[in-house]
């Protein structure tokens, strides 16, 4: 495993840094699981995502100059 380096604010190391050691845990431990979560959870869901605006931009559309009047039925 090699070392990698990253631009990170003097403040917030500092803070995270601090934050880390008052709870015990080791602050790279703790970024390489931010990292895992967002590969998994969030990348995923974007996918979940652009897979649903594939089938919406899919449907037929029917152009609308006046929402308010368009939709007064509807409230």
């Amino acid at each position: 495993m090699g070392v990698k380096s990253f631009s990170i604010t003097d403040s917030v190391y500092e803070k995270y840094s601090t934050e880390c050691k008052r709870l015990g845990l080791n602050m790279s431990k703790q970024i390489e699981n931010f990292m895992k979560f967002q590969l998994e959870e969030e990348f995923a869901l974007r996918e979940e995502y652009i897979e649903k605006l594939a089938k919406i931009r899919k449907e037929r559309f029917s152009p609308v100059a006046d929402f308010e009047k368009h939709f007064e039925d509807s409230v």
